[in-house]
């Protein structure tokens, strides 16, 4: 019998019965004409519900001629969903009634929680804990409600509803919930669902995102968000749901400063809306500005069009439209394709010789269908084109819909995208609805043609951002960890938060960071000697914990060439400091050599602790003007080579670092080392709080850190490991290497985004028996979005080990053990199978010990599964492990498996 614990693939998710309730209450459901309990009774009604609806009200005995009930138990078949429009001091008796009666979900439309003051948080959070006690999940309160079309579920207080369709929306505003409906139905836009959050009590984006994603109905993804509450789960959900399926986001707020800024220039250049926006590339979505945009980029993401670069080329018969375009494209960082010489010479061949011989591909005002096919076809035959915009304005001598037809011809089978741009209305209607037929995108005007075409580049740059799964540093040194928080520790044991310039070298020195030597002095004689140690020319620097920026306040001296200029500015140095600040606290002298490098470029590489997101990294261009010239990038860590890569990519220095006027090119990978040591700092010490290298100097040799300057601060008790950061690392510290019995050598580590090929083999050769213990049903193959699902993780709510070999030099999995956390963030879900050929080898033993107390470490406090009755290997293998089984009460084919981690 192997030893297999089944995993179902279509399992229920903890919202199903949300979004697909049998039955429906409706609390405060009234005949008042203007009650929104009222108009929610309304909404169900009309929309043709497929289930039962029913009115909770003790005032009425009826309710628009319907039955009305003075309590739940009453109700007369099962509910699933309550809906809740009645004073805010009723609600957590509701919630009570509603447990005990077996509800699986509430939405509290009703307001007066925590948006309000006085009594309000109260009295939220006591509701929460009634929903928990019961497993209820909330959604709310002080919301608009849920709509999903499909099943005629209109849940809401809105006068209007959706119509059907594969859109899925959700937003912290229910104001712009209803707004976005009256365009929507004006504009035949549907949806497969609208979600209104409210205060998000319970039910937040992670939640959503996580359902919509597995959702059938729903094809792209919408949200609108003014605030983040957890970001963990945001990013978790959004990666999730992003692998999945586009995902556009519009955010509210943008200018706002989102929290005080740090007393270093990476805090001072950070702010929310940066780290918001780098959270969203990180996790593959695409951002929109406006409403209209938010649409737009959904309606081209849901076509097939892809990318894979920003090389766009521009047919049009109007030379107007080309240049408007082309202002735009810049605007957008979109680059206008350089055509080939061979492109040139078919573009010569099948066009007047007055064309405009180059990008945009100017084609004359009395273009032919057939100039057009000829156009688009060759510019999609050249490789230096990503995809291509064909612009039509109805001219005299032009058909709109012939021309169309050449264009849809032109990119069949083709699998770069093509975008159109018919400008006007009535001559051109006929023509919007063959590109409609053939799912070719078409706009109104140039300037939306090319955001379309920049929001695909956006979408492919940051889905290959989503797929970095940094592991570890293996082609570097180790760091010494220990040493850096002994130093932290003694800092903060002193009750100091920011460190002195020597122990910011030695934190630095301790990732193996490259910095340059320098010698503390307490007095000008020792600033003489460590001078004449070090040799001329030097330069010296105030360090004290109370002075920010050192050239403030006149503390930094360069070129100091002989003994008595030393003990001269030393002094000064004092004075100076004691012009600007008084008598700074504990303020030395430092003094370092001079570093010149005549090819230097001055750059900036920090990290800043943002209040939502965690930490973020900051790399740009370096030196006192570093504020002034904002010109900086911002990344999650942690880092990998592709995203430092990319990160440097994304400033205006970066032009910079290559060959320059007679300047020869910068060591890359040095500087990409500090990024990563960077990213390997900030992970794995949480109590850092914000870190500035400016000046870091780059040269063709290398890098040096010439400044510093670091804050940590105390972590609160209990928390995990990388709790600080929006992003789990790669838990590099779960990899071992392990010798079975009989002498195989095998390796346990997490599962990565590229092991999807070797899941699958290791599917397809498991037999049909262990398929049905893992899944429950009988599955022949792994679909594409159940690899992503199984290889993609969320290392903070997920974990997959997987047991791998060398056979034929080729690496082999041969067993997979994984969890998944439950939705009460206590528990989690366990799953194991172990190939055939590998059976009682002591495989499953092993991945079962290192999964748990991997969940242990996570902070989990109990691990449970179910085992069909008749895997009775599996039933012994959990026993001998410590799980305590019991039958299943609602299903005498399956055993429970429950295992309290505290013990």
């Amino acid at each position: 019998m192997p030893i297999a614990y089944q995993e179902e693939v279509m399992n229920t998710h903890y919202l199903d019965r949300l979004f697909s309730p049998r039955g429906i209450a409706v609390f405060g459901a009234s005949e008042e004409q203007n009650a929104v309990g009222r108009r929610v009774f309304e909404n169900l009604l009309n929309g043709d519900f497929r289930g039962p609806v029913y009115a909770i009200n003790p005032k009425h005995k009826k309710v628009l001629s319907q039955p009305c009930f003075e309590r739940i138990e009453d109700a007369p078949k099962a509910i699933d969903l309550a809906v809740i429009a009645t004073p805010a001091e009723t609600v957590p008796d509701i919630i009570r009634q509603c447990g005990e009666h077996g509800v699986s979900a509430a939405i509290i439309i009703s307001a007066g929680f925590s948006e309000g003051q006085g009594q309000g948080s109260g009295l939220e959070k006591t509701v929460v804990q009634m929903a928990k006690r019961y497993q209820m999940q909330l959604l709310g309160p002080n919301c608009l409600g849920l709509i999903r079309p499909s099943i005629g579920m209109n849940a809401t207080f809105s006068k209007n509803t959706a119509l059907p369709g594969q859109l899925a929306l959700i937003s912290q505003s229910g104001a712009l919930c209803t707004a976005i409906l009256d365009w929507a139905c004006a504009n035949d836009v549907g949806f497969s669902t609208i979600v209104s959050l409210g205060n998000a009590a319970d039910i937040d984006f992670g939640d959503l995102l996580d359902y919509l994603a597995q959702d059938p109905k729903t094809q792209s993804i919408l949200l609108y968000v003014e605030g983040i509450r957890d970001a963990r789960s945001f990013m978790s959900g959004l990666r999730i749901a992003s692998r999945m399926k586009p995902v556009v986001v519009i955010k509210a707020g943008r200018h706002q400063a989102a929290s005080q800024a740090a007393m270093t220039h990476t805090g001072a250049m950070i702010g929310g809306d940066d780290v918001f926006n780098a959270a969203l590339k990180r996790a593959g979505v695409v951002r929109a500005d406006s409403i209209q945009q938010l649409f737009a980029a959904a309606e081209i993401l849901s076509t097939q069009s892809r990318v894979n670069g920003r090389r766009l080329a521009i047919v049009t018969n109007g030379g107007g439209l080309g240049v408007m375009a082309t202002d735009r494209a810049v605007d957008l960082n979109i680059e206008l394709a350089e055509l080939s010489a061979e492109t040139l010479a078919a573009l010569d061949k099948s066009l007047p010789p007055h064309w405009s011989q180059r990008n945009p591909v100017d084609i004359l005002g009395d273009a032919s269908p057939e100039r057009y096919q000829h156009a688009v076809k060759a510019c999609l035959a050249d490789d230096n084109v990503d995809g291509v915009l064909a612009m039509l304005s109805p001219q005299a001598m032009t058909d709109p819909d012939a021309c169309a037809e050449a264009v849809i011809e032109a990119q069949q089978n083709q699998s770069k995208p093509v975008l159109a741009c018919w400008m006007g209305q009535n001559l051109i209607a006929e023509a919007d609805k063959r590109f409609a037929k053939h799912h070719l995108p078409c706009f109104s005007n140039p300037e939306s043609s090319v955001e379309a075409f920049a929001c695909l580049s956006r979408f492919h740059d940051n889905q290959q951002l989503l797929m970095q799964v940094p592991g570890p540093l293996a082609s570097l040194s180790a760091p010494d960890v220990e040493g850096a928080k002994l130093i932290i520790d003694s800092v903060l044991a002193e009750g100091r938060q920011t460190l002195s310039t020597t122990e910011s070298r030695a934190l630095l020195k301790a990732f193996n960071i490259p910095v340059s030597f320098s010698i503390n002095c307490e007095n000008a004689n020792a600033a003489l000697v460590a001078a004449e140690t070090l040799g001329y020319p030097v330069v010296m620097k105030i360090s004290s914990p109370s002075i920010v920026h050192k050239t403030e306040v006149g503390g930094v001296r360069l070129n100091i060439n002989n003994a008595q200029a030393v003990r001269t500015t030393y002094n000064e140095l004092l004075e100076q400091v004691h012009v600007h600040q008084g008598n700074p606290y504990a303020t030395h002298v430092t003094v370092e050599p001079m570093y010149v490098t005549p090819s230097g470029r001055e750059l900036l590489v920090g990290a800043s602790r943002d209040p939502v997101f965690g930490t973020a990294i900051v790399f740009g261009a370096g030196g006192i003007k570093v504020e002034v010239l904002q010109d900086r990038a911002i990344a999650l860590p942690p880092l990998n080579q592709f995203l430092a890569e990319r990160l440097i990519a994304e400033t205006r220095i970066s032009g910079l670092l290559g060959e320059f006027r007679g300047l020869p090119p910068i060591n890359r990978q040095s500087l990409i080392q500090v990024l990563l040591r960077v990213s390997e700092m900030v992970c794995e010490l949480p109590e850092l709080l914000s870190l500035d290298i400016n000046p870091l100097i780059a040269d063709e040799k290398g890098v040096m850190a010439l400044d510093a300057r670091i804050e940590v601060g105390h972590q609160p008790a209990g928390i995990n490991r990388y709790d600080h950061l929006a992003i789990h690392p790669y838990p590099n510290q779960l990899i071992s290497l392990d010798q079975l019995p009989d002498g195989s050598n095998i390796t346990i580590r997490p599962i990565r985004p590229e092991d999807a090929m070797i899941e699958q083999a290791f599917f397809r050769k498991l037999s049909a028996e262990s398929r049905y213990f893992r899944f429950m049903q009988r599955l022949n193959e792994l679909t594409q979005d159940m690899l992503i699902r199984f290889t993609q993780l969320d290392y903070s709510r997920e974990l997959a080990l997987i047991a791998v070999t060398d056979i034929d030099d080729e690496e082999v999995e041969v067993g997979v053990a994984r969890y998944t956390m439950n939705p009460d963030g206590k528990s989690c879900e366990f799953a194991l199978v172990v190939a055939d050929e590998w059976q009682h080898r002591g495989i499953g033993s092993r991945l079962m010990k290192a999964l748990i107390a991997s969940a242990r470490q996570q902070g989990f406090e109990q691990i449970n599964g179910e085992i069909l009755s008749s895997n009775i290997n599996m039933q012994r293998l959990a026993e001998e492990l410590g799980f305590r089984l019991s039958n299943d009460p609602d299903d005498p084919g399956v055993k429970l498996a429950s295992k309290n981690l505290l013990s």
